[in-house]
């Protein structure tokens, strides 16, 4: 019995490793250090509205500011153009909201995932269950893998084969988390401006890097 219940632990650490890479992928790409490096990107596509690289490294780092402090909407509604307009319309600064429900949400369940793996990986060294530990730890990391290799592919095939198999994904992603089609806009409305789809493509990419290093780590590093 106690060995079928460290058994079931191990499975449970397997399960939550794909959450702690996954959410390790976001906080990083949370950074404005992300911003810097996309925007220098010789593939990023000019704004052809106006704006410059400059214009992108100075409104966009409040919009990931937004989404990981405790500021309410009005953090980017008081926002404006040198000429008074305001950077973002009432459809923009709705979706800001939904969008950072979601993030608060998803660090939160990060955070409790790196808070459990910890307390597990305790108890196993305490227990006498490390051994079924470093296999879930192991089992994880092959399935974060697997996932991150799926997404990698997705994203490559929709930026040089067919740009409807990344929309596809877009789309459902988006249809995961929020309701209806309040997440499309204008080509001309500042959100899209900041965060073409190439910005979303090369995010996704970087983060199943990111997730394929670490599931790669847990995976050799830890084989007898």
């Amino acid at each position: 019995m106690k060995n079928k219940k460290f058994q079931f632990l191990s499975w449970l650490v397997a399960l939550l490793i794909p959450l702690a890479l996954i959410g390790l992928g976001l906080r990083l790409l949370l950074t404005t250090a992300f911003l810097h490096i996309e925007y220098n990107m010789p593939h990023f596509p000019p704004d052809e509205y106006g704006f410059t690289k400059e214009d992108r490294l100075k409104w966009a780092p409040y919009a990931l500011k937004y989404l990981v402090n405790d500021a309410e909407i009005s953090y980017l509604g008081d926002l404006k153009f040198d000429d008074g307009t305001p950077l973002y319309n009432e459809r923009e600064l709705s979706h800001m909201e939904d969008v950072k429900r979601v993030t608060k949400g998803a660090l939160n369940v990060w955070y409790a995932t790196l808070a459990l793996l910890l307390a597990l990986g305790i108890w196993s060294r305490l227990g006498g269950w490390e051994q079924l530990y470093r296999q879930g730890l192991m089992r994880g990391g092959w399935a974060m893998v697997g996932l991150a290799v799926i997404v990698g592919l997705i994203v490559i095939v929709g930026v040089v084969i067919n740009p409807n198999v990344f929309w596809g994904f877009f789309t459902a992603f988006h249809h995961l988390f929020f309701e209806g089609d309040s997440w499309l806009f204008l080509y001309s409305d500042t959100l899209i401006r900041l965060f073409p789809i190439r910005f979303w493509q090369d995010a996704f990419l970087i983060a199943s890097f990111i997730a394929l290093g670490g599931g790669l780590t847990l995976g050799l590093g830890l084989r007898d």
